[in-house]
């Protein structure tokens, strides 16, 4: 019989299953966005729990029927037990996968995984590299590389290794000194009249501005930056012009060259190492079309939120157990 592994994800922006077939890799990936009223810029961590709670059912059920399609069964259950892999690291809203996940895994028999939600970013993005790239996912991660995670409560440049207890260990090394790259995407699409999350609508903008993109300089030193001052500059840009094109386009290029002078930067100090970009913000059409020559990306939908990464997770440690 099949071995399937199941990840399961509650971030504070959508409520992820995931089905990892040890034959064919992820078979469903099965996303129900939270809803954020309109003019609003995200959830309160109180109604992210209520909202993924009243998201279970539907998510249940679309799993269902992927497990109806498959002559398999659950062998392990991996999910998202905190946004970070630090001791502290800490919101409400992943207790809901974890609640769930642990009822399942009782339910089976089957073990269950913890993982951070930001080492299933780096899976998700990595597994789909992989396969975009023509490389095999374990070698790939026998090996160290360096991973950016920028999405919309995290800049984080990440030192990844091999870990036979864990798969990956992460460390941060470098990223924001202030704002998430995603924050001044969502505050800058808001005030242009964006429904919050912005970041597929102002990559859609982005792409469509036909014009020249006005350079600022970027603010990095080393392997960090600051990128406060980029969402005054974009309002100030908006005050200028009512095209909303080329405020979008403003703010991903900026985005995108504060990353490649990092990605320079982080070469230099360790070494011709594989680079992948990870993280909602990395699903940009627009970003990937100015990085895409110095790093991996993934498909868009295994770079935003996605319970993908810990079910890979999930089966690469069942299988390292059974070893």
């Amino acid at each position: 019989m099949e071995r399937l592994f199941l990840g399961i994800d509650t971030s504070n922006y959508t409520t992820s299953i995931a089905l990892f077939s040890e034959n064919d890799g992820i078979i469903s990936n099965d996303k129900v966005p939270l809803r954020v009223e309109e003019g609003k810029r995200g959830l309160r961590q109180s109604d992210a729990v209520f909202s993924h709670i009243k998201n279970a059912p539907p998510a249940a059920e679309s799993l269902g029927k992927s497990l109806s399609m498959r002559k398999g069964e659950i062998v392990s259950v991996g999910y998202s037990a905190k946004p970070r892999p630090l001791e502290g690291s800490y919101m409400p809203c992943f207790l809901v996968g974890e609640a769930i996940a642990l009822f399942i895994s009782a339910s089976l028999s089957a073990p269950a995984f913890p993982f951070s939600h930001q080492e299933g970013h780096i899976a998700a993005a990595a597994y789909s590299a992989c396969r975009s790239n023509g490389l095999d996912l374990r070698e790939f991660l026998k090996r160290p590389f360096l991973s950016f995670h920028v999405s919309g409560g995290t800049f984080d440049l990440l030192s990844v290794e091999p870990d036979p207890d864990r798969i990956i260990t992460v460390r941060r090394v470098g990223g924001s000194k202030d704002a998430s790259a995603g924050q001044i995407i969502d505050r800058t699409g808001v005030r242009l009249g964006i429904g919050f999350p912005c970041g597929a609508e102002m990559d859609r903008l982005a792409l469509e501005y036909n014009g020249t993109v006005k350079h600022d300089g970027v603010c990095v030193d080393g392997l960090y930056c600051n990128i406060s001052g980029l969402e005054n500059k974009a309002i100030e840009l908006i005050g200028h012009s009512a095209d909303q094109t080329e405020v979008a386009a403003y703010v991903l290029d900026h985005i995108s060259r504060t990353v490649r002078k990092m990605t320079y930067n982080a070469v230099k100090e360790f070494g011709n190492i594989p680079v992948l970009y990870a993280g909602g913000v990395m699903s940009s059409k627009y970003i990937k079309s100015r990085l895409a020559d110095v790093g991996l990306f993934s498909e868009p939908e295994f770079s935003s939120d996605n319970a993908a990464g810990v079910a890979v997770l999930s089966s690469l440690l069942y299988s390292q157990k059974q070893n």
